[in-house]
């Protein structure tokens, strides 16, 4: 809500492709849509739970028409597909992606996504992504889709810059409708943007090692609007609220991902927990302004490793810094200049903690970052509250905490 106007929520890219690829795969296999029948198939939620993706294609033909899907998040959208062309074994449907009111700079592209039949493996090509519950469908990225130069993303080199959860969505989409239809050849998906490549300077890909085009995102299946202003004004009404409860204690969280850690492995109820997005100065200020007397924040190190420069607002768009973070405490840490110029030619965070890992010094580098987080929370906290920071990564899990964490763990599960 801003200015008691409700913002709209978008599709992400990974969205967009399973639907355009529900939609083709029925008309693929029922030869242009001759029987106006539904097909489900199942998405991944957050890569544990699975929701539907339905598409019915009309009687008589083939005309654009809506998708029912279910994302991973666990809302239901209709998302309209548009009839590309089609041949005898092949079909293509696209999806224009709305971003909603996010200043998301994928916005109106559209997402195409093009099936196949093809004879067998061999003709899916080398870098195509295999599905162990789906044998016989690939997965490919064509124009406008990124490609990985480099190591250290969760993709191969040579391969598409299509992530994990999109991925599960397009072959379950996929799959699902081919054990209803009883179809048992090969399919090969080839998923494409034509404004990609355009797009791609506008992002952070050329950086990544991801070059030409962009990636095809979605954790959640949802983009969530943005605004700075109606994302701080949301977390300030979250805040009033628990200090109208009574409440002084606050669990917070960037996201998902630190939701989903503070309650799988610190076991803490997540109704007590706000997220900040990447406003966690914002937040401090607005705990301290309602009077809560502790605060706990869990995140991914991507995002809190910057709280150790003072950095508060982590949106990449605002500063970075992450490389030069653990560049310097290596070195503080007993490290050389050789191993510093290294972990800044490192593409995320998850490879600076690699290479630390075979150095040996992953661990001693890690409580001077969070020592460094705890002095400059410390200084924005002002003496106001107790406070706490844990730190995690999906490939390391703990990584550490900062002085006085523990104890607010312990309080947080009797709350």
């Amino acid at each position: 809500m801003k200015n008691q106007k409700k913002l709209k929520c978008g599709m992400t890219t990974g969205t967009c492709a399973a639907a355009a690829a529900a939609a083709a795969v029925r008309d693929l296999l029922s030869g242009g849509g001759r029987e106006n029948s539904a097909v489900s198939a199942t998405a991944p939620k957050d890569g544990r739970e699975a929701s539907a993706v339905s598409a019915t294609v009309p009687k008589g033909g083939r005309k654009n028409s809506a998708v029912s899907v279910t994302v991973p998040k666990g809302v239901t959208l209709e998302v309209p597909v548009s009839f590309v062309e089609a041949g005898e074994d092949f079909c293509e449907y696209m999806v224009t992606k709305d971003s909603g009111d996010d200043p998301d700079v994928t916005d109106g592209c559209r997402v195409h996504a093009r099936l196949e039949r093809v004879a067998g493996e061999s003709a899916a090509g080398k870098t195509a992504f295999r599905s162990d519950r789906y044998p016989k469908l690939f997965l490919e990225g064509g124009f406008g889709i990124g490609r990985v130069t480099r190591e250290g993303l969760e993709q191969a080199v040579g391969q598409a810059a299509i992530n994990a959860v999109p991925r599960k969505m397009i072959f379950q989409a996929v799959g699902q409708a081919c054990e209803v239809m009883e179809y048992t050849g090969c399919i090969k998906i080839t998923i494409s943007i034509p404004e990609g490549r355009e797009l791609a300077a506008r992002t952070f890909n050329p950086d990544l090692g991801i070059e030409g085009g962009i990636s095809v995102l979605g954790t959640s299946g949802i983009v969530e609007p943005m605004s700075e202003r109606a994302v701080v004004d949301t977390i300030e009404a979250q805040i009033r609220q628990r200090a109208a409860e009574g409440r002084r204690f606050l669990l917070v969280t960037p996201g998902n991902y630190g939701q989903a850690y503070a309650s799988e492995y610190l076991h803490l109820n997540l109704e007590q927990s706000i997220k900040c997005s990447n406003y966690i100065g914002e937040t401090i200020d607005l705990a301290v302004a309602y009077g809560m007397e502790q605060f706990l924040l869990t995140g991914n190190i991507g995002k809190l490793v910057k709280l150790a420069a003072g950095i508060m607002n982590t949106h990449s768009k605002t500063a970075d810094g992450r490389g030069e973070i653990f560049a310097v405490h290596t070195v503080l840490c007993g490290g050389t200049r050789e191993m510093a110029a290294a972990l800044l030619q490192c593409v995320n965070t998850d490879e600076m903690l690699t290479r630390l890992e075979e150095w040996n010094l992953r661990e001693a580098v890690m409580e001077s970052i969070c020592e460094k987080i705890r002095q400059h929370m410390e200084r924005r906290i002002g003496g106001k509250m107790e406070f706490g920071a844990v730190v995690f990564s999906e490939k390391f899990g703990f990584l550490g905490m900062t002085a006085g964490a523990q104890d607010l763990i312990h309080q947080g599960r009797m709350e």
